[in-house]
Formats: C-alpha cells, sequence, structure tokens
C-alpha cells in the first residue's frame, strides 16, 4: 500500500522531458511509481486532473539562519512552491558564535541583510556555538523545508579576529588556521559548503565593513582550499569589484570546486546592458574549461523600496557614509541639507563602480508612497520627471522632497532586471542559476521569494518565452545538481518526494503583503501564491494553497550529503 497516489497529474519531471499525463506514487517518503492508472491502493488519493505535478523549487540563495530560530515554516517560501533552501550566502551566517560576538552578529545582519534588530533580539536562540551543535539545533526545530548550509566567512573570520575582523585585512597565521578549521569541522559535520563577500556594498553595523569584506585574495584561497581538501562542497561569492570571473576561476581550477557568484554583475542593468551576458559569457568558458563558475540571475524585477532614513541602495557611494545607520532624524536633516553631501554624492556617480545597485539613472527612482496630501500626486512619478519639471538636479530634487516630507517618503527603486528583454538572455544561459529570492532578510521593504511562481506564471504561461519542461528544469534539477543535491528536484522513482502542485492557467505569485508576526510585533513583507494547490516535502504535505499547514513535526531535513 502506498502512501500517496497522486491521479491523473500532468507530471513535469523536472529533467527537461515533455509533461506526460499519469499517476505519481510516494511510499517512505520516496517517488515508488510513475505511470498512468498505477495500481493498488494508498493511504491519500490526490486528484491531479487537470493539474501540473513538478518537483518543488531549489531556492539556492536564502538568508534563513536566525528565522529557524522562531519560524519551523520557513515563511514565506513553504508557501510558494519552495521544498529546498540553501542559507548562509554571502557568508552571513550566524556560526561559529561565541556568546561576546552574538551581539554583534545580529547588530550587523540588522544592517547588511536589512533584518529588525529587536526581532532578532528576542527570536533568535543561542543554543550553539559552532556548526556541529547550530545544525543540532536547526534539526531539532523540525524544519518544513529541506535545509543546506553554508559556512559563512564573516562568522568565521569574527570568531578567529574578534572586533579585529571588521578592521585588519591580514589575519596572523595562528588566526588564518583557526579559520580553516572551523571550515573544515563545518564541511565534515555536512555543510553545504563555504561562502563569502568581496561586494562593496555589504556594510554592518555603524558602517564597518563586514569582515570577508576587507579580506585578502590569498585568504580566500586558503579558506576554499578547506574544500578541495575535504573533497566536498561548493563555494558562493557576493562578488564585488575583485571576485572576477577570472578570479574565481582560478579558485575553481585550484580548489576542484564548483563557484556560485551572484552580485550585480549578473543582473540587467539598463545602464551597462551587455555586462550581464558578458559576464555569463566568461562563466560558460570558465565552465568549457572544466572549472564551474556559475552566475545567479534572477526571473523578476529586483525592486528597492526604501525611505530617507535608510537610503541603503546608495551605500555603495563614499558620501553615504555620513548617515549610515544613523538614527536622528535632526542629524540625517542636516546632511541631507548640506551642499557638500549632496556634491560628494554627485561626484560619486560621474563614475559609479560597476557592481553598485544604483548608477545614476533616476528615471528608476520612483515616488511609491507620499507621505503629505500636498506631494499626492507625485505617487508614480520618478525623480528624473520632478527634478525636470522643477528645473533642478535629480539629486536636489530628491533630497529636497526629503527633507519636504521629514523623511517618510517611500521611494521604489527599479535598479535591476526592469526590462524583459534584457533579462530573457541571462534566464536562458547555460551558465547562470535562477536564484536570488533572498527570502529571509530585507524584509521591512522588499520580499523577492516567490520567484519559482513568477517564473511559471510569466516567463512560461503569459508571455511564452519558455516551456514548461524547461522552466520546471531551471528552477528545480538543475540548481540541485550544481550545488551537489542528491535525489531532488526531479520527479523520479527513487527520488525524495518533494512535488509541487499547480495550476498552469492560474500559477503566479502576489504583489508585496504586509504581515506582522516578527518576534516583538514587526512587520515584515511577503508574497501569496496563486494556482497552488499543495507542497509535499518528503512525502508530507506541508502546505495547503496559500497557508502553511498545522504540523506537529515538519518533515524537511537538514542535508548534509553531496556530491
Amino acid at each position: 500500500m502506498q502512501d500517496i497516489i497522486f491521479r491523473n497529474a500532468t507530471v513535469v519531471d523536472g529533467l527537461g522531458n515533455d509533461p506526460q499525463r499519469g499517476d505519481v506514487a510516494v511510499k517512505d517518503g520516496r517517488i515508488t511509481a510513475i505511470g498512468r492508472d498505477i495500481a493498488g491502493d494508498a493511504a491519500e488519493q490526490v486528484d491531479a486532473d487537470g493539474l501540473y505535478l513538478c518537483p518543488g523549487f531549489v531556492d539556492v540563495h536564502t538568508h534563513y539562519d536566525a528565522q529557524i530560530s522562531w519560524d519551523a515554516t520557513l515563511s514565506p517560501s513553504s508557501t510558494l512552491g519552495v521544498s529546498t533552501v540553501v542559507m548562509g550566502n554571502c557568508g552571513f551566517g550566524i556560526v561559529p558564535c561565541a556568546p561576546p560576538h552574538n551581539e554583534t552578529i545580529m547588530k550587523n545582519l540588522s544592517v547588511v541583510e536589512g533584518m529588525d534588530l529587536d526581532s532578532l533580539r528576542q527570536g533568535i536562540r543561542w543554543d550553539y556555538t559552532d556548526y556541529p551543535s547550530y545544525r543540532r539545533f536547526v534539526e531539532a526545530q523540525s524544519p518544513y523545508l529541506n535545509i543546506g548550509v553554508l559556512i559563512g566567512h564573516s562568522a568565521v573570520r569574527l570568531d578567529a579576529m574578534n572586533e579585529a575582523a571588521s578592521e585588519r585585512c591580514l589575519p596572523t597565521a595562528e588566526e588564518l588556521h583557526r579559520m580553516r578549521e572551523t571550515v573544515r569541522e563545518a564541511m565534515r559535520a555536512g555543510a553545504i559548503g563555504f561562502a563569502s563577500s568581496f561586494s562593496p556594498n555589504h556594510s554592518g553595523y555603524g558602517g564597518v565593513p563586514m569582515p570577508s569584506t576587507i579580506a585578502q585574495e590569498e585568504e580566500l584561497r586558503s579558506l576554499v582550499d578547506v574544500l578541495r581538501e575535504e573533497n566536498c562542497g561548493i563555494f558562493q561569492i557576493a562578488a564585488g569589484a575583485r571576485a572576477t570571473v577570472d578570479f574565481l576561476e582560478t579558485i575553481a581550477e585550484q580548489s576542484g570546486r564548483p563557484v556560485s557568484m551572484s552580485g550585480g554583475m549578473t543582473l540587467y542593468s539598463e545602464s551597462q546592458p551587455a555586462r550581464a551576458v558578458a559576464t555569463l559569457d566568461r562563466c560558460r568558458e570558465a565552465m568549457d574549461r572544466g572549472n564551474p563558475v556559475y552566475g545567479q540571475v534572477s526571473c523578476q524585477p529586483l525592486s528597492m523600496d526604501f525611505t530617507p532614513r535608510d537610503p541603503y541602495p546608495f551605500y555603495t557611494y563614499s558620501a553615504l557614509n555620513a548617515v549610515r545607520n544613523v538614527n536622528d532624524p535632526a542629524e540625517l536633516r542636516r546632511v541631507y541639507a548640506d551642499p557638500s553631501f549632496r556634491e560628494a554624492f554627485r561626484d560619486g556617480l560621474r563614475n559609479p563602480d560597476p557592481a553598485a545597485a544604483f548608477s545614476g539613472n533616476w528615471a528608476r527612482v520612483l515616488v511609491s508612497v507620499p507621505a503629505t496630501d500636498r506631494n499626492a500626486g507625485l505617487r508614480g512619478r520618478s525623480v528624473a520627471e520632478i527634478a525636470a519639471e522643477r528645473s533642478v538636479d535629480p539629486i536636489d530634487a530628491f533630497f529636497d522632497l526629503a527633507l519636504d516630507e521629514d523623511l517618510d517618503t517611500t521611494f521604489v527603486g527599479l535598479l535591476y532586471n526592469a526590462v524583459d528583454e534584457g533579462v530573457r538572455p541571462l534566464l536562458a544561459h547555460e551558465a547562470s542559476i535562477i536564484a536570488l529570492s533572498d527570502a529571509g532578510a530585507h524584509l521591512g521593504f522588499l520580499c523577492d521569494a516567490g520567484y519559482g511562481l513568477y517564473m511559471l506564471g510569466h516567463w512560461v504561461r503569459q508571455r511564452g518565452d519558455f516551456e514548461w519542461a524547461d522552466a520546471v528544469r531551471r528552477l528545480t534539477s538543475l540548481p540541485a545538481d550544481r550545488y551537489g543535491i542528491r535525489d531532488r528536484g526531479r520527479v523520479a522513482v527513487g527520488a525524495h518526494a518533494d512535488l509541487l502542485l499547480l495550476d498552469p492557467k492560474t500559477v503566479g505569485v502576489s504583489g508585496l503583503v504586509q504581515r506582522t508576526d516578527m518576534p516583538g510585533g514587526s512587520s515584515r513583507m511577503v508574497r501569496e501564491p496563486y494556482g497552488v494547490h499543495g507542497l509535499w516535502v518528503n512525502g508530507v504535505r506541508v502546505a495547503d494553497g496559500d497557508k502553511a499547514l498545522a504540523l506537529g513535526r515538519g518533515p524537511g531535513r537538514v542535508l548534509d550529503r553531496f556530491n
């Protein structure tokens, strides 16, 4: 007797094969049979007539390291079709964590990943100090989804160097040895890989650099070399200008391990329209030489909602150091009114960093929510339009409006992937991995979780740019295989039963929805699914439509076996 039989589904197997109508049987968390009219009974029969059955999505870029302390469902991913997540990206994990460093870790996360500090203080349970004990903690949470954990460079560096981790570029020999052994311990305990950041956008509390961003190339090579010595794991990096594809290829070649890069260099930018494809082409050339370097891309516009109280899309520019982490409104107003500050920002925009989120196109920065009735007519208008109408420089228009509305104007920056024709080649590129949900981070103003449903709703159903078989493969088996995640991301006999049932006629994802459900009562932005009829993880239904089910124990596993 089977546990579940899905009857009369259109099966999209995640491997690129044409969809086929049939039944799928599941027992003990594995797929046991696929075909027409599977004989026998089952504890649960699911009528899937008219619906598509595909693997759950594999999201390789999340930041749930803290949220798992208070939310075993890993919301909103569990309602958005995701069955497996990789967290610890960009090197911003929370282990190792000697007690004296806990406050530093939380403060840094509150800035670099846009997490509410009070929620972190109330929600994180520090029942661990190293990766092995953290893994046991995560397992004890009974997560709804499967989890792979990257051991993070910044936490490893802080553990070895204390506060000097954000001040001193070169570790001592003893400090480097400690870092290497910490990475080794994590890999032997089942970490999926090692993650770092060289991005200039990544600063922590008080504007200090995140520890990994000041590390030198030889330190990074030495730490990634542990993966070679242990013969396992992937290296993930938020690239920045220093981490070119050529540099990353040398790391892939020397370590023998795959590299997964993220950052603005692999996202479509109207100001540099050829950049992302050129970056991915160089990745493909590295792959052809036997040195796998993959570029993480997004299938959806990446918008950034923000207010002048925290103008994080501009933090790449040194002029903004004057206001980063300043919480005093009077001081912010003083700086924003200062002509020398505005001129310094203007100077920075004359020669923007290639990896910067914002490169000076004020036509892509819009007034989302005016804070006063007198400016209601500005809703939806760009800063460039407002500046032209007022015959002023866009920087002056932006900060004048900020001051006029007491810093409470909400802006939205349409900074990456705003043009479909520029994005499509990135999604189809053989060197790309569709990812970048950042789920668990940047909760106050945005939510990019749900990209899998967006891919199917927008690029497959609405535009017809991708066939179902290819799109589902790119969301499931492709990322799973490139990260060495075994027997997942596919509907195949013997594979783990991570399954998503959806309506191909209505599949999609909502816009932003605000929820007040964080520790301490703070709010966050989420998205809701369209057309989802259920998600099963290891053969257990965890979500039904737009809500996670109330389960005594989640069926997810902390993954520890990787190719």
